[in-house]
């Protein structure tokens, strides 16, 4: 018996066991399609639902259930529209905070730049009748001929009672050299005693170190201006003999003599006589003489540059 079951369980074992198939699963194809087909008829039936709605009746039993879910979604549209309020209201009040931010940082920019341009325009007027005195001065008789006019703005003015030079913004490119006259619409302002390519820097009258022959335009007297007291000129070395009076228009000599050429020309206005004394001891008068040129207020000068090289 125990044989049997013995050669029972081997066969058993020995046979073949037979496995179902498995279920196969859905192909990509398929599964597109169904996809595609579904989208097709949703389509199809919004369009249809879209048609009988502006085709049927305003009566009719499809405005009716639209009217009826309309009815049954109410409540929830207010209690939605009632729970986003504050956030709209809030986002209202953050763009409108914002667009307000940036209009007034808009108008700010706007405004400075307007005061920017009012400066510049008031500059730009300040300096408008210096620079019409400079021109008709220049158009007039009084020019020296020999000489082209260079004109220059000056930048920057003396930084003190004791300082007598200012800068002008034309230098050796525009053909100015040391001992350059340098003009203003009111007259005589000093010479160049130093320059760059675009800058150079302008000793006016009013410093120590300064001489100009110098003759009165009324009585043909000479001597030389230098500076003197108080912000005036000094005309010196004028005998005694001679009569200056209060007034007189004083200009510059010019040269004398062709071996030593003197740097200005001849007739520039230098300033007026405001007094004249004499004295037992001294050989010379007293001729004290109020300049024309404000040194501490230029706007525009010229400068004269010979039309021939010396």
């Amino acid at each position: 018996m125990a044989t049997r079951s013995r050669s029972d369980r081997a066969a058993v074992l020995a046979s073949s066991v037979q496995r179902s198939k498995p279920a196969p699963y859905p192909s990509k194809a398929r599964s597109t399609l169904v996809r595609r087909t579904v989208v097709v008829v949703l389509v199809l039936l919004a369009l249809a639902l879209l048609t009988i709605s502006f085709r049927s009746p305003t009566s009719g039993a499809l405005h009716s259930v639209q009217g009826a879910g309309a009815s049954a979604l109410r409540p929830f549209q207010v209690a939605a529209t009632r729970v986003a309020q504050p956030f709209r209201d809030a986002y209202d009040y953050v763009a409108g905070l914002s667009n307000a931010k940036a209009e007034a940082k808009k108008l700010k920019q706007e405004n400075a730049e307007l005061r920017r341009s009012a400066l510049i325009a008031s500059a730009r007027a300040a300096k408008y009748p210096a620079l019409l005195k400079l021109l008709h001065f220049e158009q007039g008789s009084r020019f020296p001929q020999d000489f082209n006019p260079v004109n220059a703005a000056v930048i920057t003015y003396p930084n003190g009672p004791f300082a007598h030079s200012l800068t002008i913004d034309a230098g050796s490119n525009s053909g100015l050299r040391v001992n350059t006259p340098v003009v203003s619409g009111d007259g005589l302002v000093g010479h160049v005693t130093n320059v760059s390519a675009d800058t150079a820097v302008v000793t006016t009258l009013a410093d120590s170190q300064s001489f100009v022959a110098a003759r009165d335009l009324q009585n043909g007297v000479r001597g030389g201006v230098k500076a003197g007291p108080d912000g005036t000129l000094v005309l010196s070395e004028v005998p005694k003999q001679f009569r200056v009076n209060r007034g007189d228009a004083i200009v510059t000599a010019g040269t004398r003599n062709a071996r030593y050429p003197d740097i200005y020309p001849y007739g520039i206005p230098i300033g007026r006589v405001s007094s004249v004394g004499v004295t037992d001891t001294e050989a010379f008068l007293q001729v004290q003489v109020q300049p024309y040129v404000n040194f501490s207020s230029l706007d525009a000068v010229a400068a004269l540059v010979p039309k021939r090289h010396r």
